[in-house]
């Protein structure tokens, strides 16, 4: 059956296709995480797989997936229908770009693979993943730290190319991006997932073509595109129409810039929603610049987790965001700008998103969460091999209190729902010793619901130098509260000698030597609070108290008192 004979399906069918591709992207994700290398993916889960028409749309995202790489999987597509011909995209060809200029990424780590997916030599679509790689070269190892100043200095940009001609792996290119990354044997390792992953969702997807005609199938993509897109549209359509604005601060570039504004001004009107960051920073130096369709991918994030989680990711919902974002500014910025730091950016728009509509819709609404990407990179030569190793991880903090409960404690916020490492698998990895790895008392910001707390990870070389990088946000200024909650408390990285002196670092450090019984202190922020902590229940007052997690002064500047634990109530003066 061809698309012109392809009849309306019946929601039985469109429901069996949506639970087959959905399985798809979610065995492939598993697949990729299984197979790779790298702590940061097969622990961390920093990847993502998803399913693309043949006209470059998203059809369906895995359900572990990243908000943040939606932009970047969406951005290689469009490069290579723009680049290749029909006629020059092939069976057996699979497609790689990294690069946020010319091949719609978002920052140089995240490797993206393509391949197409033929039935009866008609194109049905593309299996698609994506991986965070530890390093990709360029002038600091895990090519993540401050100090950037232009892409040129972030690692190896690649262009749409193919990595696979019918079938056939371009060595001359491998060989190419193999040379240009720090411990390349963990890079092949992660390309080879990557590679098996599009094979495995290759097959997967022609396995549902024998059940399905190529008609149907694509009838059923642009179905659920449209579905989402009603949904959401339906979902728009009931905040009320007005306009609605909020601003915060990014806290410094790395590069001298401090105090960077992102302001934002929506507009409702009946089904549509327009997005205005007229007044946000220009583009800076450093690496916290975003190009246009990392501002969008964070915007549908924003609107999905308020109006309708439960929506599925794909095109649609990229469809109803109308946005206005300067040319050159810091969220649709231009070449040569450096971006590696993007998800900073990326989560900071979520807030203002959300404190602009938060009097809209107070029930979705939270406190701002840790708003850090919080990223530490440990490198040297490990003394037991004499090889090169890099470790490499983002760490969480606080999410924000909401409108019913407290914000949960220690994990990623925004569109960066990857794990935190545990203590073994850096240990057993890497020459690094971590002294310290728990929840900072205090660090959630007080409020009928309290916002959650940041981590603190003490980590030291065993037995030889190494060299600590790091990137981070919120150190500077708090994750706000909302509705009269409290501010979570900041972020910081501290150095600390052989003698036990501390020495505080700057927000992105770079290159920071760290010899034998040093230690480096990574201390992520807590997230705001919901309501007045005069609003909080003595239950739960006494419940924070008993935990542990909040010391006295704590519970007297916010609460008015200390919990007496012997009656489970507060002590006089409380609620």
């Amino acid at each position: 059956m061809s698309k012109a004979e392809a009849s309306s399906l019946d929601p039985v069918t469109i429901e069996l296709i949506f639970n087959a591709l959905r399985s798809i992207t979610d065995e492939t994700y598993i697949a990729l995480m299984r197979s790779a290398y790298s702590t940061n993916i097969k622990e961390r889960h920093d990847h993502s797989t998803a399913v693309m028409d043949s006209r470059g749309r998203l059809v369906i995202q895995a359900d572990k997936s990243l908000p943040v790489h939606v932009a970047s999987m969406f951005g290689l597509i469009q490069s290579v229908i723009a680049k290749y011909p029909a006629t020059e995209i092939n069976e057996g060809d699979i497609f790689i770009a990294n690069d946020p200029h010319v091949a719609g990424g978002t920052h140089l780590p995240d490797i993206n693979l393509a391949m197409p997916v033929f039935v009866e030599g008609e194109l049905l679509g593309f299996m698609c993943n994506i991986a965070h790689h530890a390093d990709v070269g360029g002038m600091v190892p895990g090519s993540m730290a401050g100090g950037m100043s232009e892409i040129y200095q972030e690692g190896l940009r690649i262009p749409a190319v193919k990595l696979f001609h019918r079938g056939e792996l371009q060595r001359d290119l491998f060989d190419l991006l193999l040379l240009n990354v720090r411990i390349p044997e963990e890079r092949r390792g992660d390309y080879y997932a990557q590679i098996a992953a599009c094979h495995l969702g290759e097959r997967r997807l022609k396995e549902v073509a024998q059940s399905y005609s190529v008609g149907t199938l694509c009838q059923a993509f642009d179905l659920l595109i449209t579905s989402s897109e009603r949904r959401m549209r339906s979902a728009i359509s009931r905040i009320p129409d007005g306009d609605y604005w909020f601003e915060d601060m990014m806290d410094d570039d790395g590069l001298g810039t401090v105090d960077i504004p992102i302001k934002v001004s929506i507009k409702v009107s009946g089904d549509r929603i327009h997005f205005d960051f007229l007044g946000t920073a220009p583009q800076v130096r450093g690496n916290l610049n975003m190009i246009l369709n990392a501002t969008v991918s964070s915007i549908c994030y924003a609107l999905k987790a308020l109006l309708d989680p439960d929506v599925p990711n794909n095109q649609g919902v990229l469809d109803v965001c109308e946005v206005v974002a300067e040319r050159g500014s810091i969220l649709n910025c231009t070449f040569p700008a450096a971006v590696a730091a993007r998800a900073h950016t990326w989560m900071r728009v979520v807030d203002v998103i959300i404190g602009a509509l938060s009097q809209a819709l107070p029930d979705a609404a939270i406190g701002a969460c840790n708003g850090s990407n919080t990223t530490a990179v440990f490198s040297g030569i490990d003394p037991r091999t004499g090889a090169g190793y890099l470790y490499f991880e983002t760490l969480g903090g606080g999410f924000g209190g909401r409108a019913s409960r407290d914000g949960k404690d220690g994990v990623q916020g925004h569109g960066t729902n990857t794990s935190n490492l545990p203590i073994e698998a850096i240990e057993m990895e890497y020459p690094l010793r971590v002294e310290s790895y728990g929840l900072i008392p205090d660090s959630g910001g007080a409020g009928k619901y309290r916002g959650g707390l940041g981590l603190r990870r003490i980590v030291s070389p065993v037995e030889h130098t190494c060299i600590f990088n790091g990137a981070a946000e919120r150190f500077r200024h708090a994750p706000w509260g909302i509705f009269g909650g409290r501010p979570g408390k900041v972020g910081r990285f501290l150095h600390v000698d052989v003698r036990g002196r501390e020495t505080p670092l700057d927000v992105k450090p770079n290159g920071v030597s760290v010899g034998p019984g040093d230690k480096i202190t990574i201390e992520t922020p807590g997230a705001g609070g919901y309501g007045s902590p005069a609003d909080r229940s003595s239950m739960k007052i006494a419940k924070d108290y008993r935990t542990g997690k909040f010391s006295d002064r704590y519970m007297q500047d916010h609460y008015g008192s200390v919990p007496d634990l012997s009656t489970g109530t507060s002590t006089p003066d409380g609620d």
